[in-house]
């Protein structure tokens, strides 16, 4: 550590920490982050820059770092993108740097920065969305520019959620986060103080201040320990407030082990902390601003305030020979810290002319020379700075200064992110060149430096030592050259500058077009020198110009921490049917269909899914098989009202309706467009079971119970449902009904008609039979007790023997459904009425529904609207795709050219048994009456096949229904 300070610092010097990064062994302390043990082993160059490859240095010392991104490894993780400025050090820590090749000091890929006036604001729009496109540029693109790669093993941390409510949340323990907390909390209001940072103090961490007689470290802590010790008090260190919501909901997120060699057993790495507080404190403080001149982001340019820092609490020596540039007090103190402990300071430039107050006084005392009313001009050095140039603000000779660390300081801003976020109003404040916090919307406040108030005698209350220094500066233009805005994007001086020639004036517009401020500090370091660009440009003012939005989160978040406990089966809770087990025993592969887990083919060996499933669907056709359908949804519903329920929930009639019978049904949503369909069975005179789609089960019954709770409460009915109590099982093909007669008692089969329902008893159990088919075959369902299906599945299995029964999945039934042309959710995709799915003939005008006066609307009924066709190959062979968009002939030749019109597009495909071919159900402009036997062209956006296709009726098997009515 040879740029360790002897002694000093807020560092524990007895517990040396082991690290590696990029390969190499470095040692650092306990109470160091990344950063500064690098900083203190002379490591200088952490990183590259987004698009130009340039070599980048630390540049600050908290979430506002734009440079110094590291990828964290170790036992299976890979955490991309992690700041070295927060990362707190401990002993087997293992980083590499980001956005290299081959390496971080021999970049190749540094050529980019040669390429750069060919690499303006705007250049992919301009250039990369011709010719071949911007797919095929994409991959360069992202191989040339970016930040670090994730990883795609599963993530090993766990993660937790905890909601709090309080009177006040204090965000920030700065001075003034600590004297707001004290207020409150002597006040006896329930008091959560939360600080970013492992210990609270802010400022006073490197600022040298004495308060009542105690330096700040000190003072700061035993603030912290009083609070503590009150009952009404919870203080969370290492905590970030991140978002701030309507009605005062302020998220937190908890680094609970990040910064431990190992996690204790049964800690999650990080809490995501949801507090709705009566009141919120924003402590939240100001962001150091940088200064523009040209070549400003070489290694060794850092934030006055950071330099501060890593001096004063790391104890890091950050060079031998310094030069600080500023536009205000502030770094007065820099200078001063830095010649104290060692450091030759050549000389302070400011841009005041005349600077005033003590400060200049004291820079004498030191020796220290100080250039009024200079700026930078120039900057010298590669992987790291080593001079620069100062010349007079109004015109003269420039000044070399040999150097190895440049200390700059642009003024102050608050930290205005989450008042923002509140929706707050802010307001430009000319004399601090910031925007302070305005009227309020939300139940906040902002106090301390977050509202521009830097008077720490006032904040605290407390005796302070020394006098406060103005963050208060001037503003300049800078000199020529290239100069970096936005170090985390490359955003360039000339890049703000073409994008307001071009007409990006709006400060979003600005935003998006160059990047400002979209990296990963969101523009911390870079929104107002961008802004103040723009002003200049536009020649308006700062507070003309305004400034972007802000959204969450203040600083990244990862998603492991913002999903918490909630993944996997916890996010998605895995429900398995009853005859699960069997289904697994004999060689079922599975698949997802809504919460359901279902065998979706019986592999045999040397199968593939396709092999299974074409097996299975012309088996069903041959003979006969069963499938379990237990996961459908089934809603019983019974009372004197019933029917009338039925009748308004349904497009089609259900008065007619017998006991004993059954008949199928289509629900619109209430914006006339179809929402589910299935059949509804008459049991009794005010008795009907429904059933519902798997996927909209819980939707249907959500939807029926809130009808009767809010819309028509006077209907005499309940809904119930009964879905987990009935097993079901489809027994389908020509030989299903010589299957059940084998097994069956209590019914004649021949008595049963097409849509019909029986009470029926297998082995003596009671079981309610519907003839109902989905498969176009002759066809029945068994609904039993679910107790009951693993016995009633065998018992057909081994009474079928002779008959050749065998089970099959959802890929066998979902070709048998496509052959038949019945529609599922690919077809009822939120955007198709009754009509379009061939079902308009079922809607009664006359009747009452939810959904009826909406489906009337024009574009509902327009006949060029996009309905139901069957597509097949014209080839016999070529298979299709869903999301298929259907083309014309002068779209697809000689070959498909983006973007063109869209006629329609692939629901849902699957190789027909039936048929020996491909088949497809399509969505096209104008229907099967517009389009029967027409030619179109399938096309994969993605992959870019084409198919060549017919038009034909979706009723690919038995249209007539001859066979399912058997």
């Amino acid at each position: 550590m040879s740029n360790r300070l002897a002694d000093g610092g807020l560092i524990d010097r007895g517990r040396r920490l082991r690290f590696r990064f990029d390969g190499r062994g470095y040692e650092g302390f306990q109470g160091d982050t990344l950063a500064s043990a690098l900083l203190a082993n002379g490591a200088r160059l952490v990183g590259r820059s987004f698009k130009y490859h340039r070599p980048r240095g630390v540049f600050a010392a908290g979430v506002e770092e734009p440079n110094a991104l590291v990828t964290l490894l170790g036992q299976g993780r890979r955490e991309p993108n992690a700041r070295a400025t927060t990362t707190e050090l401990y002993d087997g820590l293992v980083a590499e740097s980001q956005n290299r090749w081959p390496a971080l000091s021999v970049d190749l890929m540094a050529v980019n920065g040669l390429l750069a006036p060919l690499l303006p604001a705007g250049f992919y729009y301009k250039t990369l969305f011709g010719g071949p496109g911007w797919r095929f540029f994409e991959p360069w693109v992202r191989r040339a520019a970016g930040l670090g790669k994730g990883s795609t093993a599963p993530d090993l941390d766990r993660y937790d959620h905890k909601y709090a409510h309080c009177e006040v949340l204090v965000v920030g323990a700065g001075p003034a986060g600590l004297a707001a907390a004290l207020q409150a909390a002597d006040g006896g209001e329930r008091v959560m103080l939360v600080e970013q940072e492992p210990r609270v103090g802010g400022s006073l961490l490197w600022d040298r201040r004495t308060l009542d007689g105690r330096d700040g470290p000190a003072w700061a802590e035993a603030q912290a320990q009083a609070l503590a010790a009150m009952d009404n008090v919870t203080l969370l260190r290492r905590t970030s407030a991140f978002g701030y919501y309507d009605d005062n909901l302020v998220a937190l997120v908890e680094r609970r082990t990040d910064h431990l060699a190992a996690a204790p057993a049964f800690t999650t790495r990080q809490r995501v902390w949801w507090v709705r507080a009566k009141r919120v404190v924003l402590a939240t403080g100001a962001i150091e601003q940088p200064l523009l001149f040209p070549d400003n982001d070489r290694p060794g340019v850092m934030l006055a305030g950071a330099a501060r820092a890593y001096l004063n609490r790391w104890a890091v020596k950050l060079g031998s020979r310094a030069v600080v540039y500023t536009n205000n007090d502030t770094a007065y103190a820099c200078a001063l810290d830095l010649a104290a402990a060692g450091i030759e300071v050549a000389a302070l430039v400011d841009l005041r002319p005349a600077p005033d107050g003590p400060w200049p006084a004291r820079l004498a005392e030191a020796g220290i020379a100080l250039l009024a009313g200079h700026r930078l001009v120039g900057c010298r050095g590669g992987q790291s700075v080593h001079g620069v140039e100062a010349a007079p603000v109004n015109g003269g000779a420039a000044k070399p200064l040999g150097c190895d660390l440049v200390a700059v300081s642009g003024g102050w801003a608050p930290a205005v992110h989450l008042h923002a976020q509140a929706g707050g109003r802010l307001g430009y404040d000319e004399a601090l060149g910031a925007y302070r916090p305005g009227p309020v919307r939300q139940a906040h406040e902002s106090v301390g430096a977050a509202t521009g108030m830097f008077e720490l005698g006032q904040i605290t209350g407390a005796t302070v030592d020394d006098g406060d220094a103005s963050p208060v500066g001037p503003g300049v233009e800078p000199a020529p050259g290239k100069v970096f805005v936005d170090l985390a994007d490359d955003v360039t001086a000339a890049d703000v500058e073409l994008a307001q020639r071009e007409g990006y004036r709006s400060v979003e517009h600005l935003k998006r077009y160059t990047t400002l401020g979209m990296g990963a500090d969101q523009g911390k370091t870079s929104n107002l020198a961008g802004q103040s660009l723009s002003a200049k440009a536009r020649a308006e003012s700062n507070a003309a110009v305004g400034y972007p939005s802000f959204r969450p989160p203040y600083a990244p978040v990862t998603i492991g921490a913002l999903a918490g406990a909630d993944v996997g089966l916890r996010f998605v809770p895995q429900r398995r049917t009853a005859l699960d087990d069997w289904h697994r025993r004999h060689g079922a592969i599975f698949v997802d269909a809504g919460h359901w887990r279902r065998p979706r083919a019986y592999l045999r060996n040397g199968e593939t899914l396709e092999d299974a499933y074409v097996r299975e669907a012309a088996h069903v056709r041959q003979s006969v098989g069963i499938a379990d359908i237990s996961t459908l949804g089934k809603i019983d519903i019974q009372g004197p009202d019933s029917l009338e329920l039925l009748q308004r929930v349904y497009v089609n009639d259900f008065a007619s309706l017998k006991v004993g019978r059954a008949r199928y049904g289509l629900m619109l949503r209430e914006d006339g467009l179809a929402g589910d369909d299935g059949t509804t069975a008459r049991l009794g005179e005010h008795h009907y079971l429904m059933t519902t789609t798997t996927g909209h089960a819980e939707h249907t019954l959500s939807r029926l119970e809130y009808h009767l709770a809010v819309d028509w409460p006077e209907l005499r009915c309940v809904v119930t449902s009964v879905t987990e109590q009935w097993a079901a099982i489809a027994v389908a093909g020509p030989s299903s009904r010589d299957l059940l007669r084998e097994v069956l008692d209590g019914v004649d089969l021949d008595d049963v008609p097409f849509l019909a329902v029986a009470d029926v008893t297998l082995d003596g159990v009671a079981c309610r039979l519907f003839r109902i088919s989905y498969s176009g075959e002759l066809a029945y369902e068994l609904h039993l007790p679910a107790g009951f299906a693993e016995a009633a599945w065998t018992r057909l299995l081994s009474a079928g023997d002779g008959l050749g029964v065998a089970p099959y999945g959802m890929e066998a039934m979902g070709a048998l459904r496509i052959e038949k042309g019945h529609v599922t959710h690919a077809e009822m995709n939120g955007q198709t009425g009754a009509a379009d799915l061939g079902l308009g003939r079922m809607a009664k005008a006359a009747k009452p529904h939810v959904g009826r006066a909406m489906s009337q609307r024009p574009a509902l009924t327009d006949a060029e609207r996009p309905a139901l066709i069957g597509l097949v190959p014209t080839d016999g062979t070529t298979d299709f795709k869903g999301g298929m968009h259907l083309l014309r002939e002068a779209d697809v030749t000689p070959a498909p050219s983006l973007p063109v019109d869209s006629l329609g597009h692939v629901t849902s495909w699957s190789y027909s048994p039936a048929l020996g071919m491909p088949i497809a159900l399509a969505l096209l402009n104008g229907g099967l009456a517009a389009n029967d036997g027409a030619t179109v062209y399938a096309h994969d956006p993605m992959g870019g096949r084409v198919v060549r296709a017919r038009v034909v009726s979706p009723h690919f098997y038995d249209p007539k229904g001859e066979r399912q009515r058997g």
